[in-house]
């Protein structure tokens, strides 16, 4: 019996041990993953504006920020990690800060105004649009929201959502996902290398029980009838 349990805390050490290793290994590419996350944030040299008051603004005001922010968190329901906003360190490096980023690009795509030009009056639907300039809201319309085929509608959605505003948006989003795969990194090494050290303490502890004492006989080393417990042979 005494064996076994010695040979199963041996078993149980070389386990921990490999999910020790394998938890400092995840970390390691997960760091190696933050350095580069953080170079590449640097270079391109984006952040957010504050106040002397450390509140988020766009444009000079706290109010255009609440608004972006009500589109972010509302609209989108996207969970903000409110540390993640950090006026001593406004570069755009975290999810939440990439998110934000996104949803001001957004917010101002949404609520612009492009000058369509008409050079000949044109008919659509029955309604007739003389030629001249024309100042077309984009009220909050998504690229799907237009109607492609309006003669107002349909320039104004590539005026609006250009390829600069998309490119921009599907770059912000991989900066996103990239800080939030290297969150679940982080957690899954540390899951890991807890799991190693429970193996590990619990091997450790299975060797250490085994041992007998000095000038003490193990339980496989007693005679047969020292093994019965006091209270069974009363």
């Amino acid at each position: 019996m005494i064996t076994r349990l010695r040979t199963l805390g041996i078993v149980l050490v070389v386990v921990g041990l490999v999910f020790v290793v394998a938890g400092g290994v995840a970390y390691g590419k997960v760091q190696e993953g933050y350095d580069s996350l953080q170079s590449f944030s640097e270079s391109q040299n984006v952040t957010l504006s504050y106040n002397e008051d450390g509140q988020l603004i766009d444009r000079g005001t706290t109010e255009g920020a609440d608004a972006i922010m009500d589109l972010l968190t509302v609209a989108w329901d996207y969970p903000v990690v409110e540390s993640d906003l950090n006026p001593d360190d406004p570069l755009v490096n975290t999810a939440s800060e990439y998110m934000y980023q996104m949803a001001t690009i957004t917010y101002h795509t949404l609520h612009g105004t492009q000058t369509v030009v008409l050079a000949e009056d044109v008919e659509y639907n029955g309604e007739v649009f003389p030629a001249g300039t024309y100042e077309v809201e984009v009220d909050g319309k998504y690229w799907t929201d237009f109607d492609r085929r309006h003669p107002l509608e349909g320039p104004a959605r590539g005026m609006a959502w250009s390829g600069t505003a998309h490119g921009l948006i599907g770059e912000l989003g991989v900066g996103t996902v990239t800080h939030s795969t290297l969150q679940l990194g982080l957690g899954v090494a540390g899951i890991t290398a807890g799991v190693g050290g429970f193996a590990l303490l619990a091997g450790l502890g299975l060797i250490w029980a085994s041992r007998a004492k000095d000038g003490e006989l193990t339980f496989a080393e007693m005679p047969a009838a020292e093994r019965i417990p006091e209270d069974i042979k009363s």
